[in-house]
């Protein structure tokens, strides 16, 4: 029968339709993440869920890939991030990019935002000195924080310094009490928590200041290596 001519190559075509309808569904998760993370980001513009929009510039957003498997969370948009209106872009920024690069980590890999996304600060003459963010100030935050999440899915999340792990667990927890574990979180990855690098800044000793940094470059090492094998 001629049809038996086309039996040897069922399998292989019905392989290739799976795989393509794979790739055409991921396609189209992609397309709708994307579209649910602009229209996201432009409703953050307007945010007013606090009073921090009053005197904010703007409102800094996340950014990164929308796949990424690693998520940064820092504390708040510092006075050049505000302007600029991109998270990571100042002094710390800077401490941060140098840090992943001797870790092995990739920071367009890595999707980075932060718990509070308007700059709180206090005017001294023509400076704006930076301001912690309270609890109620956090708080108010978290939406976007989830909606981010829900969008990303990271497998590991980094929390850099308290705030940012306030944001991620939901509590108040100290940096030496929490560093250096995986702390499991609602949708089940992993959380970690670390310093910020604006802490870098803060050091006098020069001595304590590299070791700090040391230690912050084995911190993202280790989570480097959790998210290789979490996905592996």
């Amino acid at each position: 029968m001629p049809e038996t001519a086309l039996v040897p190559r069922l399998p292989t075509s019905a392989r290739a339709r799976e795989s393509a309808m794979m790739a055409t569904s991921r396609e189209n998760r992609g397309a709708n993440i994307a579209g649910s993370w602009e229209t996201l980001r432009e409703e953050a513009k307007g945010c007013t869920r606090c009073p921090l929009f009053r005197n904010a510039t703007q409102t800094v957003f996340g950014e990164g890939p929308l796949d990424a498997r690693l998520m940064f969370i820092g504390e708040q948009p510092g006075d050049q991030e505000d302007q600029a209106g991109k998270p990571f872009v100042g002094p710390a920024g800077r401490i941060f990019d140098e840090a992943l690069e001797k870790a092995g980590v990739d920071r367009a890999r890595v999707y980075v935002t932060n718990a509070v996304k308007h700059f709180k600060y206090e005017q001294r003459g023509k400076r704006r000195i930076h301001s912690k963010p309270n609890a109620g100030e956090i708080k108010a935050c978290r939406w976007w924080y989830a909606q981010e999440r829900a969008l990303i899915r990271p497998a590991v999340t980094v929390a850099l310094g308290a705030t940012a792990a306030r944001q991620m667990l939901g509590k108040a927890v100290t940096i030496g009490g929490a560093r250096g574990a995986a702390h499991p979180l609602e949708d089940g990855s992993e959380g970690w928590i670390t310093i910020h690098p604006s802490f870098l800044l803060r050091i006098r000793d020069k001595a304590d200041t590299e070791a700090e940094y040391r230690r912050f470059i084995e911190d993202l090492k280790r989570v480097k290596e959790r998210v290789e094998a979490l996905i592996a």
